[in-house]
């Protein structure tokens, strides 16, 4: 296995037909195939891992693992290669919505026809799926959005998990009684004041399954129910004085340590944040469990999940080089496969394929696991629709910060909407 170096395959054509190239048979009568990854260095070492893997269980077969940048730039050399034939026989992308854009139809190979396919959850069948066929395998783990908690002051004070909102609060003003910051809220890092709406969002499919598709074509809003919960709960919380005091500039690492300490209580967050736990305060993972923004309505309360990145094979991989890339997704599907990735990468969700959590894992992603096993969960509005306003992080900041109402603040944000899809040419827009 040969890894080209991160930024490689930024170049011409000419350089993009010289690496497509290197695919083929071999002399000695192997089949070599590449493998276009991102460049970050738990993709890269989770790659060389499986590569020697595969290679010593099918020396027939060798992979020349490239690499992509993460972002922009990278989406768009992925859509480059693929419009001019010159992508690499296997390649990681997203999943969900994102996907349409490659137009997987005409651009990917039909998959639904592999043996695996079985062990994969409708979840993730949906997000690598068209009306026409299912074009990828899992890479990773699934992730939960909710309420990452302190088991510890949850035992200490006797609280039960909330399933309604209402019950919610009531634990809330226990633990702010109790001298704790119930509610962590990291305005610092922008990003994490959308996960009290965007973890809600299984809710509102609970209340309203067709809500996704109908908001699609223009037909649901955010400034009526249920999709208007996300903005009234950050508003609720804020006025209730439930926040840190430091919430303006806190910081997701802040958060991290909070929570570790048990100085507050409830972050909404996903599930990754149990790498910085692990990592910075092992000890305290243990002290941390997950539960589901509770509902209007208890009966009804959901985990949101966020699906891993697929791995695709293009249509202009073909003959032997096709049959090594489909023999290379079979092997993701053993548990030599499920041993190499749960070495190099924490698990920070419960696995899509045919890899089962460890006994050791922490115990917020048995909690996770709990909520997929018993029919209470949901993919996230990502997955299912393209539309997401670009601002929605700054006006949720605004709501938490007293600054704008949830009506006035959903308001926005459907503008905000409808400016991202017109811009996407969605019709009824």
């Amino acid at each position: 296995m040969r890894l080209s170096k991160p930024g490689a395959l930024i170049a011409g054509a000419s350089i993009l037909s010289l690496i497509a190239g290197c695919s083929g048979a071999e002399a000695d009568g192997t089949t070599e195939i590449t493998w276009l990854t991102t460049d970050n260095q738990t993709s890269v070492e989770r790659a060389t891992a499986l590569v020697e893997a595969f290679e010593s269980e099918h020396p027939d077969i060798t992979i020349e693992t490239e690499t992509r940048p993460e972002g922009t730039q990278g989406d768009n050399l992925v859509k480059t290669r693929l419009s001019t034939g010159e992508m690499a026989d296997i390649f990681n992308y997203n999943s969900g919505a994102l996907l349409q854009a490659i137009n997987p139809d005409e651009t990917l190979v039909n998959l639904s026809d592999q043996p695996w396919i079985g062990s994969l959850t409708e979840g993730f069948i949906s997000a690598v799926s068209t009306e026409n066929g299912m074009y990828g395998y899992p890479l990773g783990t699934t992730y939960a959005g909710g309420l990452v908690y302190n088991t510890a002051i949850y035992e200490e004070l006797g609280l039960e998990i909330p399933k309604s909102w209402d019950q919610f609060m009531a634990n809330n003003q226990r633990i702010a009684d109790a001298g704790y910051d119930p509610v962590i809220q990291t305005y610092g890092t922008t990003s994490t004041s959308q996960l009290l709406l965007l973890g809600n969002f299984a809710n509102v499919l609970a209340a309203d399954p067709e809500w996704a598709e109908q908001f699609t074509a223009h037909n649901r809003s955010y400034t009526e129910p249920p999709a208007l919960a996300g903005f009234r709960h950050t508003e609720t919380l804020a006025k209730a004085g439930y926040f840190n005091k430091n919430f303006p500039t806190a910081t997701y690492e802040d958060a991290a340590r909070m929570l570790a300490e048990g100085s507050g209580v409830h972050y909404p967050a996903l599930s990754t944040i149990v790498n910085a736990v692990e990592m910075n305060y092992p000890d305290a993972v243990d002290a941390m469990g997950f539960m589901a923004i509770p509902a209007e309505d208890p009966a009804l309360a959901s985990a949101t999940i966020w699906q891993p990145e697929g791995l695709y094979i293009p249509k202009t991989t073909e003959g032997e080089e096709r049959e090594a890339a489909i023999e290379f997704l079979n092997f993701m599907s053993t548990q030599t496969a499920c041993d190499v990735m749960k070495e190099i990468v924490t698990p920070t969700g419960p696995y899509p394929g045919d890899c089962e959590l460890s006994e050791d894992v922490p115990d917020m992603l048995k909690d996770i696991q709990e909520y997929m096993d018993a029919g209470k969960s949901a993919p996230a509005l990502e997955f299912i629709s393209p539309v997401k306003g670009p601002n929605l992080e700054n006006i949720l900041v605004a709501v938490g910060s007293g600054i704008k109402g949830a009506e006035e603040a959903a308001a926005e944000y459907d503008q905000d909407v409808e400016a991202q899809a017109r811009q996407l040419g969605l019709e009824g827009w």
